[in-house]
């Protein structure tokens, strides 16, 4: 079967010289991308690849240097240190990677998400409105659990999407946006939301062996009602029952800032025998897909694998440990979009499911200025992947 990067056969004229920055958060992510870009585009061929509107379309990378210096004080400054004059420009940023460091008055602090997106203003402010066009990729969304405005409250999210585009950004993406509906805070401005279902279904197939895709023997779960967008696609892309847990909870009570759960109550047919896909937007402490999968397994449901595209265990990875160890879950699968630690990569409940690809696809295609649609629905790609699945060809690759 030939490799699809083979198939983008992109002959409009690039928006401009392609120019990568990454933060420094993004640098392990931004690399790889950059190796599919520079190997495809040296494979392309174009009969326009030689005229003026390609100057700069092969190069040996297509990152360019910046870098935030910090004074003693904690205080940064954005710096650009190769021209950025008339290009195509990519921000790539991971606003949650707190592996990174910086020095503040003699002691180490960790970065923070606010300390990221004030790193991204100040490239975007070093870049001074000389790039042609400025696509923020930002894979977890800043602030973007603060969508919405319930009391008196700051609304984060769609303040940081203003400042954006008034600082000269054209596109901001994202990838399985906490609520898309943020959007709306810059209605005149691109913004897409990105969802990385068939890395899910590609990472669960090439590592888990005997699994029956019919809905007498799989199920999709959501675990709450705020993410049954997600379920409900999964489910009706791979023809199965979806089921859907809500969180009952004490509003009497506020726990570190939230309103307990006291209760999550269950939804759906039977779950008795079956395999079961909880898919979510992110793990955070854990607890909460933990107890939807011992939840499901009290109704004798079959292996549970969990898909969330953001993995951030801010709990550790014990809790996770001690329900592999009594079989509560099987797998648990997220994406390198955001910073992983050593421990989480060596668990073997783990399933790392790549998107360097599919961010260089989104990158290359809209430097041509052509349309993003068939990546951002990727029905047809699942659809081939599981029948190679079931004819026991996705192994042989």
């Amino acid at each position: 079967m030939p490799r699809r990067e083979e198939k983008r056969n992109l002959e409009t004229i690039p928006v401009g010289s392609l120019g990568i920055i990454s933060l420094s958060g993004c640098r392990p992510l931004a690399e790889m991308v950059d190796k599919y870009l520079v190997r495809w585009r040296a494979e392309r061929e174009s009969e326009h690849k030689g005229s003026l509107a390609f100057a700069g379309y092969q190069r040996d990378s297509y990152l360019l240097q910046a870098k935030v210096p910090r004074f003693g004080s904690g205080e940064a400054k954005g710096e650009i240190l190769e021209s950025v004059r008339g290009t195509d420009l990519y921000l790539l940023v991971d606003v949650l990677n707190y592996s990174e460091t910086y020095r503040l008055c003699g002691h180490e602090n960790h970065m923070s998400p606010d300390d990221h997106y004030q790193d991204l203003k100040r490239i975007i402010a070093a870049v001074g409105g000389k790039a042609r066009r400025i696509t923020v990729i930002m894979p977890f969304l800043y602030e973007s659990r603060q969508h919405k405005r319930t009391s008196r409250e700051s609304l984060d999210c769609a303040i940081a999407l203003q400042e954006l585009v008034k600082m000269g950004v054209d596109n901001i993406i994202t990838f399985d946006a906490h609520d898309a509906r943020v959007q709306n805070a810059i209605p005149l401005s691109g913004f897409e939301t990105v969802q990385p279902a068939y890395q899910f279904i590609k990472g669960l197939l090439k590592h888990v062996k005997g699994l029956n895709i019919d809905s007498e023997h799989m199920m999709v779960i959501s675990p709450d009602e705020g993410g049954m967008s997600r379920a409900i696609y999964i489910a009706n892309v791979l023809g199965l029952d979806m089921g859907m847990f809500y969180k009952r909870r004490d509003y009497r009570v506020v726990v570190d800032g939230r309103n307990p759960i006291v209760a999550h109550e269950f939804l759906g047919s039977s779950v008795e025998g079956k395999d079961m896909i909880i898919i979510d937007d992110m793990i955070s402490s854990g607890e909460s897909v933990i107890e939807v999968a011992s939840a499901l397994k009290k109704r004798n449901a079959g292996r549970i694998f969990v898909f969330a595209t953001f993995g951030l265990f801010t709990g550790g990875l014990d809790r996770f440990d001690k329900a592999y160890g009594e079989g509560i879950i099987d797998r648990v699968l997220t994406t390198n979009l955001i910073y992983q630690t050593p421990e989480l990569l060596s668990r073997e409940w783990y399933i790392s499911c790549d998107l360097s690809k599919y961010v260089a696809y989104i990158i290359d295609t809209l430097n041509h200025d052509s349309s993003i649609s068939d990546l951002l629905n990727p029905n047809e790609r699942i659809q081939s992947i599981v029948a190679r699945y079931k004819a026991g060809e996705l192994n042989e690759e």
